[in-house]
Order: structure tokens, then sequence, then C-alpha cells
């Protein structure tokens, strides 16, 4: 693991740990009552509270921060940040449809990402009050305690996450593993392998840079990992941000469920 940058622990963390949690207590003020919402996509719901706490954290971040690039799921995709050796990935309500609902199951998601990968992470859950963060090589935290993935080898573990068709090709007992409720935040899935709430947790094809990038650094801070479902790294600020399935678990679990899928890969994959 590498040795935590003072930058990552000082100026940019402090910056990146203050906006977020202003920018949670901006999407709090608006939870629950009546805005304006429409669908980007295919199916993709926006609301007006999306792009207030998007802001925020652009106005924010880019003031302090103006050498940085910048790709946020609610800002039209600028090419210069490819060009850019540090690069915000921001999603400001990670689990909208859930924020929408009235649920709990949502966060503000933020990634300082160097190179292709994440050094610095914030996750924050206002309605739970949970706040994640994590500095590469300086190990994760919820609530500035130190967090830990669950240990364990093998199939050794009962509490899982994902899409139900990936977690039954894990081929387990039914009666050896619960699968827990669906988590309307990726981001926040994830954490729970950081926390060590959950076992394993997996994505199903088609997440974003936005929503992984933070979840990342967080689950591999506290000991973790998280990878394509092939065991490759995932790579980010790419031209193309678009991922396929991807696992997420403490470091013997998830060598071993890497290894179950190389074996018996999935028809779709």
């Amino acid at each position: 693991m590498p040795d935590a940058d003072p930058a990552y622990a000082g100026r940019d963390g402090a910056l990146l740990a203050d906006v977020v949690r202003e920018a949670g207590a901006l999407a709090l003020s608006k939870f629950q009552t009546t805005l304006r919402t429409w669908t980007k996509g295919a199916s993709s719901p926006v609301s007006e509270a999306d792009i207030a706490v998007n802001n925020l954290i652009e106005q924010r971040l880019r003031d302090a921060t103006p050498d940085y690039g910048w790709l946020s799921e609610e800002s039209a995709d600028d090419p210069a940040r490819l060009k850019r050796r540090k690069v915000w990935i921001v999603d400001p309500i990670d689990g909208t449809r859930s924020y929408l609902a009235g649920r709990e199951d949502w966060c503000v998601s933020v990634a300082l990402v160097e190179g292709d990968a994440p050094v610095l992470a914030a996750v924050f859950a206002p309605v739970t009050d949970e706040f994640f963060f994590a500095a590469r090589g300086a190990g994760a935290s919820l609530h500035d305690a130190p967090i830990h993935a669950s240990a364990g080898a093998g199939f050794d573990f009962s509490r899982m996450a994902g899409p139900k068709p990936i977690v039954e090709r894990l081929g387990l007992p039914r009666d050896g593993a619960a699968i827990h409720p669906r988590i309307g935040s990726l981001a926040l899935r994830l954490c729970r392998i950081g926390d060590g709430t959950l076992d394993i947790a997996f994505a199903g094809g088609r997440s974003r840079d936005w929503d992984l990038a933070a979840a990342d650094l967080i689950v591999h801070e506290a000991g973790g990992r998280m990878t394509m479902l092939s065991g490759e790294p995932i790579g980010y600020n790419h031209p193309d941000v678009t991922h396929g399935v991807l696992v997420a678990a403490g470091r013997e679990r998830h060598a071993c469920v890497v290894t179950h899928f190389r074996d018996h890969p999935l028809p779709w994959s």
C-alpha cells in the first residue's frame, strides 16, 4: 500500500470533507419536498435537487482547485478532463430513485482521481448521518473511526447484495446465505463492504465512474478489494466511463469469488 500523501490528508482532504458535508445538507433540505423531476436517457430520473447539489459541489471544488478536471453524472462531459492529472468524479445524489421515493438509501459521492486511480473519497448518507472517508495509504473511516472489511476465506460469507442473477451464479445453498434488500445507492452498497456490514457485493453492468470511484477507494483502504469480475482493476477517467460486472469483498473472499467466476463465467459476460 503506498504511503499517504500529505496533500490528500491535508488541503484536498479537508476541502472534500467540507464540500461533501455541505452538499449533503443541501440535499437533505430538499428531501421529501415537492421537486421538479424529469428523465434523462432511457429511464434515469433527475430532479432539481440533483442539479442544485451538483452546482454547489462544482462551484466549491472548481473554485478551490482550478487545475483539476471534472466529471459528474449531472454535468456535460468535457474531454479536457482526460488531459488533467487530477480529476474530481462526482455523483451529487447517488440513488435518486430512493431520494425521490423518500427512502434513506441515497448519498453524495465524490472522489479525487489521480491518473486513473482514486486517491481521496467521501461518501455521505445524510438521512442516516453516515460519513465515509478514505485517503490513499491512510485507511478508511466512518465518522472518523477506522473501518475494516469483514475477514474470512473461501465461501465463508452469508451477507450479500447485488443483482440476484449474479448472486445465484455462486451456487450457494439457499439456507447458507442471505441476499440483503436492494440498496438504492450503488456507492452505499459498496461502502457496506468497507464497514463490514456486507461480506460481498456485486455491481451489475453499466455502472459509471461516478457510481464507483469513491466507494472503490473506501473498500480498498478498509482492507477489501473491488475489481472487475475477472479480477482486473477498475480504471477511471477514461474516455468510456462505463463498466461491466464488478465484485467487492474482503481480500480472501474476493480472491475466491474471482476464481469461481473464472471457472464458471457468466453466460452474458
